[in-house]
C-alpha cells in the first residue's frame, strides 16, 4: 500500500534500518538524563537548525505532537487575549482548544480562496498573540512567507505563532518572520507519529520568562530551563528523536527539498487542469498548498475513486468536514517517490 494520506503518511524507506540500529545501540532503553541522550538531543537540534535554516538564537523543544503545542502556548504564552486567523478545520480547532483555556481567544476566520491582506491585520492592544496555520491540511491552502513577515512587521509588539504541521521540512519557511513555529513529524519529516517540534524566538522566550507560568508539567518556563541542558522535563519519545536525527543526517538542505516539492506541486496542477471530471479544490492558485493537494469531483466519482484506489494499493486522504463527500486529499511530502506519484496519476487518468 502506497500512502498518499496527508499524515500520518508514507515514512522514509530507511526507517526500518534506523529502528534496527536504535535497537542494536540500546537507544530504546537510554536514560533521558544520560550524557548519551544529551549528545543526541544537541546533535538533533543542531541538524534541524542547519537543514531547515532555523536561526541560531531560536530555541528548539521536543513535544509529543503539534496539538500539545496548542496547549503549551495557551498555558505559557497567552496572558489574556489571542487572535486566531484560520480558513480551515485545524486552525479552527486550535482556536477552540485555546478558548477552553483562555476564554478571551478571538476567532478571525477567512475564506478558503482568500489571500490575507496584512495591512488589514493591525491589532490595537499593547501586546498579545496572533495565531495562524501556515499550511491548512484540511483544505490544502497555505499562507506565504511574505504575508507572515508583513503581519509581524505591522504588529511588532505581538508574538506570532505558526502551525506548520504539514509544511515544516517540506518547504522553505522564513522562521525569522514569526516567534513560535511547531509541527508534528508524521508529515513532511517522513517519520512515524509521536513526536512534535516547537521552535521559539528570543522574543517569545522573553515573554515566557515575564509570565513565569509554572502550573503544568509542560510549562514552557520549565521546558526552557531543561532545554538549556538539552533535556526535556519528562521522559520524551527517545526513539522518535533518534529517528529524527537519522533522517536529518540523510536529508538535503531545505532549499533542495522545497524545489522538489514545488516541482511536484506544479506537475499536479498541470495534471488536474487536463482532467475532465477532477479539479483542484482551491481555485485561487496564490493560496494553494505545495504539500497537500485537495481534489474535488461529484460525490459518486469521489466514492468510486477512493474505493478503487485502495483496491490497487493506493491510499488517498479523506476529504475533511463538510467537503468530505466531494473531495479527497493527496500528500505531496518528501518521502514519496516520483514513480509513486506517476502510478497515482496513471490511475486517476481514468477519471
Amino acid at each position: 500500500m502506497i500512502s498518499f494520506y496527508p499524515g500520518p503518511s508514507r515514512v522514509h524507506d530507511a526507517i526500518p534500518k534506523y529502528v534496527k540500529d536504535a535497537f542494536n545501540l540500546g537507544i530504546m532503553s537510554i536514560n533521558h538524563r544520560s550524557d548519551d541522550f544529551i549528545k543526541m538531543s544537541e546533535q538533533t537540534i543542531r541538524l534541524l537548525k542547519q537543514k531547515l535554516n532555523v536561526p541560531k538564537n531560536y530555541t528548539v523543544f521536543f513535544t509529543s505532537s503539534a496539538t500539545e503545542c496548542w496547549e503549551i502556548i495557551a498555558q505559557s504564552v497567552v496572558t489574556d487575549k489571542s487572535y486566531h486567523l484560520y480558513n480551515g478545520s485545524f486552525g479552527q480547532k486550535w482556536f477552540e482548544y485555546t478558548k477552553r483555556i483562555r476564554p478571551l481567544a478571538e476567532p478571525l476566520p477567512f475564506d478558503v480562496n482568500e489571500k490575507l491582506e496584512a495591512r488589514k491585520l493591525i491589532f490595537d492592544l499593547k501586546e498579545g498573540l496572533i495565531c495562524m496555520t501556515q499550511n491548512e491540511t484540511s483544505n490544502g491552502t497555505q499562507v506565504a512567507n511574505n504575508i507572515i513577515r508583513a503581519i509581524k512587521k505591522n504588529n511588532p509588539t505581538y508574538l506570532l505563532a505558526i502551525d506548520a504541521t504539514s509544511s515544516m521540512a517540506g518547504i522553505q519557511l522564513d522562521f525569522k518572520a514569526a516567534d513560535i513555529w511547531f509541527a508534528s513529524v508524521q508529515k513532511c519529516f517522513g517519520l512515524p507519529a509521536g513526536l512534535g517540534v516547537m521552535i521559539c524566538s528570543p522574543q517569545a522566550l522573553e515573554r515566557v520568562q515575564t509570565i513565569q507560568e509554572h502550573s503544568h508539567y509542560n510549562s514552557l518556563t520549565f521546558m526552557t530551563e531543561m532545554m538549556a541542558k538539552w533535556q526535556t522535563p519528562y521522559t520524551p519519545n527517545v526513539l522518535g528523536i533518534y529517528l529524527l536525527m537519522r533522517v536529518l543526517e540523510d536529508s538535503d538542505a531545505i532549499a533542495g527539498t522545497h524545489e522538489k516539492i514545488h516541482a511536484r506541486y506544479t506537475r499536479w496542477i498541470s495534471f488536474l487542469k487536463a482532467r475532465k471530471n477532477l479539479r483542484h479544490f482551491v481555485s485561487e492558485e496564490e493560496v494553494q498548498s505545495y504539500t497537500v493537494i485537495p481534489v474535488t469531483a461529484d460525490e459518486k466519482t469521489v466514492t468510486v475513486i477512493k474505493k478503487k484506489a485502495k483496491e490497487e494499493g493506493l491510499l488517498l486522504g479523506e476529504g475533511y468536514g463538510t467537503y468530505k463527500p466531494v473531495t479527497f486529499r493527496i500528500a505531496n511530502f518528501p518521502a514519496l517517490k516520483d514513480k509513486e506519484i506517476t502510478t497515482l496519476m496513471k490511475f486517476l487518468e481514468k477519471y
